[in-house]
């Protein structure tokens, strides 16, 4: 038996551990509601005037959610590594497994860089 299969049960519980615990931490940084509001009720946190704040905190979640699920993703491929064990077939997969999560974090981070190039440049071009 490889390691994964061994503690699967583990590592599924201390995933979820971690997306619960920094959960708390990214719901605690969302925006109070705005001042008169009443009492009970429930605030859109993205609210956003502009399509380019829409955009923002649209790419600002999913790098919150992305980032973590990214590391997650390398350390698994590094788990494929070790149990390759020289196995050429299992090798190969280890490979790809990381050649695509690393061309997923580079989408990812990607857009956010292609999001703030293009905001810059409008806002340079209206003024």
């Amino acid at each position: 038996m490889t390691f994964l299969k061994k503690n699967f049960n583990k590592i599924i519980w201390s995933v979820y551990f971690y997306f619960i615990s920094f959960g708390k931490i990214y719901a605690a940084q969302v925006p109070p509601c705005p001042s008169g509001t009443p009492s009970g009720t429930i605030c859109n946190p993205i609210s956003q005037s502009t399509l380019s704040g829409l955009i923002k905190t649209f790419l600002t979640g999913i790098l919150r959610i992305g980032i973590p699920l990214i590391a997650l993703a390398i350390i698994y491929c590094g788990f494929l590594f070790v149990a390759a064990r020289g196995n050429s077939e299992k090798l190969s997969k280890a490979k790809d497994a990381l050649l695509y999560t690393l061309i997923g974090s580079a989408i990812l981070l990607g857009s956010w860089a292609i999001a703030q190039i293009i905001t810059e440049t409008v806002i340079g071009l209206s003024a």
